[in-house]
């Protein structure tokens, strides 16, 4: 397996040619601003250059590549792959509700005896992501890996895309399924918050749309912690996630992030599935701990990926945009935290997301927010 990073900025075009590996078995992997809806082109010829490869993408809140952050740029990385299957899926996903057939049809279209990983991007916004999750694992054998991410849009939640049919678009799930013995595909994923405040009950919701907690608007909650910063909702509320519980005697929490507000109903829509009964309670950010957790799930990916002599890996870092906000100018010390941890071998691809698709530590795939979750790939 080789890899190979490219660079595109608008004043000075692609960072060097495109190598000349378009196969069946290579794989490009591209991330940039949302803008490039209005100015497809660059994609379109990075798209055009691997004809027979499989191309696959999103916008992205901040991308990544090697251990710098970048805006408003396209970041690609082209994966060669010697002994490892590709295939390509695409589902419409036009609204929440079509979330869970979305996942299933993914699922569906890649499912083979010998399908091993999955790495799915996602619109961010007309989506829930932890119901996508559920449709993709309700087809495939949980042993198959599944991972990737929700596309963004900076910290303005107004349009997102996938790359579809060679071309951003908006309103699609994809995905790319990995075939065969060779691959080596590990996970990680980890945040580094602190839960403060009371730990209320969720008595009001539906999906993904939260109306009360402990009988109270949500949106009346949320504004009375921002303060002034509830002038800037929905972006504001990304600096105090939510940590979910099924109850109160049930270790095990998840983070959900905001994506909408409706003033009118005093409701708040996050990316994935906030279920009533659950216990709810808000948290805020510790940086040293947010910069420890992005090399811990590096760590645990390359643990995960274990079982063969490892060459080149492509490590795809996907961050959430709450993640970015709260670290401000300390953002690349969670980039250089995750480089850091993978090794020498290791080409780093990734961007900050609107939801985070992985395991925990092991089990079927979930929506995770305000973790940095990093996927690494390499041949045995």
């Amino acid at each position: 397996m080789h890899v190979q990073t490219l660079r595109y900025d608008p004043s000075s075009g692609w960072s060097e040619p495109f190598p000349d590996t378009d196969s069946e078995q290579t794989l490009v992997v591209v991330f940039g601003g949302a803008g490039y809806l209005d100015e497809p082109a660059p994609v379109a010829q990075l798209c055009g250059a691997y004809p027979r490869s499989v191309v696959i993408g999103c916008s992205t809140a901040g991308e990544i590549c090697g251990d710098r952050l970048h805006d408003d740029s396209l970041v690609a990385a082209v994966a060669s792959f010697g002994r490892t299957g590709l295939a390509l899926a695409a589902a419409p996903v036009s609204d929440a509700g079509a979330s869970f057939e979305a996942g299933r049809a993914l699922a569906r279209q890649l499912d083979a005896d010998d399908l091993r990983a999955v790495f799915v991007l996602c619109d961010g916004l007309g989506v829930n992501g932890s119901t996508l999750a559920a449709g993709v694992n309700s087809v495939l054998d949980p042993r198959v890996v599944v991972t990737g991410g929700l596309a963004g849009d900076a910290d303005r939640f107004e349009r997102t895309w996938v790359v579809y049919q060679g071309k951003p678009a908006g309103g699609w799930a994809t995905a790319v399924g990995f075939y065969g013995n060779d691959v080596l595909y590990g996970h990680g994923s980890r945040g580094g918050w602190d839960i403060f405040g009371p730990e209320r009950t969720v008595t009001g919701s539906e999906g993904n749309v939260l109306y009360e907690l402990d009988g109270i608007p949500a949106l009346d909650l949320y504004e009375t912690y921002l303060g002034d910063r509830a002038d800037d909702l929905p972006g504001s509320a990304l600096l105090f996630p939510l940590s979910l519980r099924s109850g109160a005697s049930d270790p095990n929490s998840f983070v959900r992030t905001i994506l909408a507000v409706d003033h009118s109903a005093r409701s708040m829509t996050f990316a994935g599935d906030v279920p009533t009964g659950y216990r709810a309670q808000l948290m805020r950010a510790n940086f040293d701990r947010l910069v420890d957790g992005a090399g811990e799930a590096a760590e645990l990916g390359i643990a995960a990926a274990a079982g063969g002599e490892q060459g080149e890996t492509l490590v795809l870092a996907i961050s959430c945009v709450g993640r970015r906000l709260v670290l401000g100018e300390r953002t690349e010390d969670e980039i250089e935290a995750t480089l850091d941890a993978v090794g020498q071998n290791a080409t780093q691809l990734g961007f900050y997301s609107y939801g985070e698709l992985s395991p925990l530590t092991d089990g079927t795939c979930d929506l995770h927010n305000q973790t940095m979750t990093i996927t690494t790939i390499s041949e045995a």
